[in-house]
Parts: C-alpha cells; sequence; structure tokens
C-alpha cells in the first residue's frame, strides 16, 4: 500500500463508506474527509421516509456513529468545502484558506436539488429536499397536520414526500409534467397503482401540469398559480424535480464528464490518481458496457467501497446491480435492476396489483432485466430482491408465462446448477 494520503471531498454515505473501508483494508496512511455539512456523513433515504414520519430517531442516520472517525484516526473536516483541484501538484484547496497535499483523491460530492426559475420560490415555507435539515423543518412543518401542501415533482421523492404529508393529515395536491406519475420509471401501468394509492389516501393530482407563479402575502407561501392558471392554495411548498451532480470541481480540474464525471468500472476518472463515487459518478458498468449514473444509496454504499479498494491499488469493479426501495403508505417497494434497459418494455406481473402484492419483471430479448416487488410475502417465498439480482445477472431467457406463474417458487426460475 504505497498511498500515504488520501482525502475524500464529501460528507455524504460514499465519503464515509470510502473512509471506513480504507480502515477495514489495513490503510494506515492519512485519510481526510471534507464535507461541507456540519452534520456527521449520515444515510439520506431515511430523509424522506422513517426518519420524516417520526418513525426512526436521529440516531438510525448516521454512516457510522460519531466517535469512530477519531477512533480510526479520520480527519473529518465538517462545514468546510473543497474550492479547488490542482491535479498537477496534486493538492486541493478549502474555503477555509486550506491546502492540502493528496496521492489519491475521491470525489463524492454528490449532487443539488434542481431549482426552478419562477416569481416566489423565495418565499417562506417553499423549499426544495435533500438534506437532514430539510427533513427537520419539513417534519416540524407538516405536524400535526391540517395544512395546504403543494408538492411539486411526480418522481420517486416527490412521490414518497406526498405520502408523508398525507400522512399527517395534510391537504396534499401534486403536481408533475408526466401524465401519470413515475411512468417514466416502471411505465404508465405501475404509474397509475402508486397514483391510485395516493388518491385512496386524499392525494390529489394535476398532470400533466406545472407551476407557473408562487403567491405570497408578507413574504409567506399563499399558493400557487399552475401553468392553466389554477390557483391552488398553499401553506407548504415542496419542489422535488430532481438533483444535478456537482462537477464543479470536475470540471474546473479538467476532469471528462458527461451527465457527471465519468468513470472506468474502478471508478478512476479521466485524471490519474482521481476517483468519482456516489451520485456525481457516470461509471462504466460491466454488465451493460455502458456508463450508468444512479442516484440510490446502494450505488453510494458500493462505490464508496469499490473506490477505496482500488486507491489502495486492489482490482475492485462496481459490478453490483442497482437496487433502491420507496415506503409509501401501506406499501414498501423494492427494485433491483437497469432501468434504461428496462425503459418502454411491458412488465410482466406475478400476484395482484389489486392486492397491493406482486413482482413486476421486465425483460429484454426474453431476458430479466431489472424487477419491483411490492409487499412480496417474505415468509412464503423469501428474497425475491436476491432471486432478482440472481436473474439479471444469469442472463438466462425465461418466458414470460414463467415469470408471471406465481404457483412455482422463484427459485425455480433460476438456471440449474452447472
Amino acid at each position: 500500500m504505497g498511498v500515504r494520503s488520501i482525502i475524500i471531498a464529501g460528507g455524504g454515505l460514499a465519503g464515509a463508506t470510502a473512509a471506513k473501508t480504507l480502515r477495514a483494508e489495513g490503510f494506515t496512511g492519512q485519510v481526510t474527509v471534507v464535507g461541507a455539512e456540519s452534520h456527521h456523513p449520515y444515510l439520506r433515504p431515511p430523509l424522506s421516509k422513517e426518519y420524516l414520519l417520526g418513525k426512526a430517531a436521529e440516531d438510525a442516520v448516521p454512516v457510522v456513529p460519531a466517535g469512530w472517525y477519531s477512533e480510526n484516526d479520520v480527519d473529518l473536516r465538517l462545514g468546510v468545502r473543497v474550492t479547488a483541484v490542482q491535479a498537477r501538484e496534486r493538492r486541493v484547496q478549502l474555503d477555509d484558506g486550506t491546502s492540502l497535499a493528496y496521492e489519491s483523491l475521491l470525489l463524492a460530492t454528490g449532487a443539488s436539488p434542481r431549482r426552478l426559475r419562477l416569481p416566489g420560490t423565495e418565499l417562506a415555507g417553499v423549499s426544495t429536499f435533500r438534506t437532514l435539515d430539510d427533513s427537520r423543518r419539513l417534519r416540524d412543518q407538516l405536524s400535526p397536520g391540517g395544512k395546504n401542501v403543494v408538492m411539486i415533482g411526480s418522481g420517486w421523492i416527490g412521490m414518497e414526500l406526498a405520502a408523508a404529508a398525507a400522512t399527517y393529515g395534510n391537504h396534499v395536491t401534486l403536481l408533475g409534467l408526466e401524465e401519470i406519475p413515475l411512468a417514466g420509471a416502471i411505465g404508465p401501468d405501475l404509474g397509475r397503482f402508486f397514483r391510485r394509492l395516493h388518491e385512496a389516501q386524499g392525494v390529489s393530482f394535476r398532470l400533466p401540469a406545472s407551476a407557473r407563479e408562487i403567491t405570497g402575502t408578507d413574504g409567506t407561501v399563499t399558493g400557487v398559480v399552475t401553468d392553466s392558471r389554477e390557483l391552488l392554495p398553499a401553506d407548504i411548498v415542496i419542489i422535488a424535480v430532481g438533483v444535478v451532480p456537482e462537477t464543479g470541481l470536475a470540471d474546473a480540474a479538467g476532469l471528462a464528464l458527461d451527465n457527471g464525471i465519468l468513470t472506468d468500472a474502478s471508478l478512476q476518472t479521466s485524471e490519474p490518481g482521481i476517483y468519482a463515487a456516489g451520485d456525481v459518478a457516470n461509471a462504466l458498468h460491466p454488465f451493460t458496457g455502458r456508463h450508468h449514473r444512479s442516484e440510490h444509496w446502494s450505488n453510494a454504499l458500493n462505490g464508496g467501497k469499490v473506490a477505496a479498494k482500488a486507491m489502495l491499488g486492489q482490482h475492485a469493479t462496481l459490478s453490483t446491480i442497482p437496487y433502491f426501495y420507496t415506503d409509501q403508505f401501506d406499501i414498501s417497494m423494492e427494485y433491483s435492476g437497469f432501468p434504461a434497459l428496462a425503459a418502454g418494455a411491458e412488465p410482466v406481473i406475478r400476484g395482484s396489483l389489486e392486492d397491493k402484492e406482486f413482482i413486476a419483471f421486465w425483460q429484454q430479448d426474453s431476458r430479466v432485466v431489472a424487477g419491483m416487488s411490492v409487499n412480496w410475502p417474505r415468509k412464503a417465498q423469501p428474497g425475491a430482491q436476491k432471486t432478482i439480482k440472481a436473474l439479471i445477472s444469469a442472463r438466462t431467457p425465461v418466458t414470460a408465462e414463467r415469470l408471471a406463474d406465481a404457483s412455482a417458487g422463484l427459485d425455480q426460475l433460476l438456471p440449474a446448477p452447472a
């Protein structure tokens, strides 16, 4: 292990996992993690789910206990940003005036919420959603309920936040550019399933629709005017229209970019000694031979591990099947696979959408490329996601009839051992 100094720019899951992996792999050199937020690195999924709903305490959010960093001689610098990367000199500049040398650098700068350019976004009660502070503030605003909430954005985060707001007893209206929520991710039939789920809990939809203006009185939000000039009353407006990868450092340093920082399968960028992981990395995936940028926690977790091992000279590639999950009302959903390969394919359903208990498989050339399980009975047929990942990895053709046949165990879908 010839590397003696590693700097990690970014204090999220990818950065913290990389630091943890470096120590677990026996690296004894200097490790510095530079995080822009004042909080210790934390997990983002609970922010729009369990933590937001008060079902998880704040001690469930950190990646590792706060004391881990000092106990493992990791220099954690919070509330500080890396402002420049000098690749030729192998140094970084921080906004506190510090200059640090590195032998390997990991860019784990994540992503920022996409902003909307329309009047009224500066009003009190209007916010985006990304951080622990955002979740704390929104939890206080939503409880005890009875407020008018306008949700702008019909993607996964928008739908999760709408579900949380409605669960607290608020009046929720959701705007989205799609005709059907989530249709771009999982297709129209399953998008309608999630819409019906929300409507049964009182959520109203305006689709397709966009916000034209946010209105207010005395600096506080009072409503949202849609593109059809409908005025929706609003005490709270949440904007969740996607995120933008934080590529500023990489761009200024001359690294190759394309919808994020381009990396190889080992997460090395176009500049030797510099790696990227998490939301900001557009990594080559060995399974598809294509670059994929994923904004889900499993990508950050696995990417942090791979980048750490690669920086130590080990052979490591980000070859895991992408995974994410969502919880909305009484629905618990898990998804494994490649949305880009599943796009446009008609899902094969095992189980019942009406009973809210099913698995959806997507195929390309009769091979499973993605699978989504919803409230699947784990006691009766455990390991749905494990089987889905194994089916994807096997690349073995499976008929739609076999996939849909709920009378056969999931393990029977897998090819026989050689």
